[in-house]
């Protein structure tokens, strides 16, 4: 399931929520839909391009006239889901006051949006050999570009007066994305990920002091 090109599954995610990219082609929307609904249901394994045919109500040359594989619609299927989650994450942390508020909601609602993702999180759960090689084996790719988008985003706090300005927001963030990663990837025995006062008590005592750190050291 890796991408046809050097980006990554997460990079064209990212570009495509940073962009505003939508499914302008209603057929091809419809089949990402037919597709996600079956993949969810049945797995990806499990599911052909004929069962996703057949749910979206067309013919599979339709659908192959769109993706040229099947592993291409399930690329697709999973970026649209993950442009979905970033999506996501810039309207949750607007409901914080403060840069630790939002640091502390971004952790939270990242781990819950794709652990209760239908997909995402059932692939992570059921089939993580279909879903986690492609996001930790590329090099670095998908952590970077992860890393960009929450460095991004610290750097508006920096220009808002909001978080130390000498802060190195890439190290920051790199640090912020890793602890989330491990979350996701590595099932943890002491933090409950499905109790959000929990996992944001931990965001407060770990992830919040970071935003104090500085780029050298005395």
């Amino acid at each position: 399931m890796a991408p046809s090109d050097s980006e990554s599954l997460l990079e064209r995610a990212y570009l495509d929520a940073v962009e505003r990219v939508d499914d302008m082609d209603e057929t091809r929307a419809r089949i990402l839909d037919a597709a996600y609904e079956q993949f969810c249901r049945m797995g990806i394994r499990r599911s052909t391009v004929e069962d996703v045919a057949r749910r979206a109500g067309v013919s599979r040359i339709t659908v192959y006239r769109r993706f040229a594989t099947k592993d291409v619609l399930v690329e697709h299927v999973v970026r649209r889901e993950f442009r979905r989650y970033f999506d996501q994450f810039l309207i949750d942390i607007e409901q914080a006051d403060t840069a630790a508020d939002r640091v502390v909601l971004g952790f939270v609602s990242s781990l819950r949006a794709i652990r209760s993702n239908p997909l995402i999180g059932g692939l992570i759960a059921a089939e993580p050999d279909l879903l986690v090689p492609s996001m930790i084996s590329d090099g670095g790719r998908t952590l970077a570009t992860v890393r960009r988008f929450v460095a991004g985003q610290l750097r508006s706090e920096q220009r808002a007066g909001n978080v130390s300005s000498d802060m190195d927001t890439d190290l920051v963030a790199e640090l912020m994305v890793r602890v989330s990663a491990s979350f996701l990837a590595i099932p943890s025995l002491v933090v409950d990920l499905d109790d959000d006062e929990q996992l944001s008590a931990v965001a407060r005592q770990f992830l919040v002091p970071m935003l104090e750190a500085t780029g050298s050291s005395d």
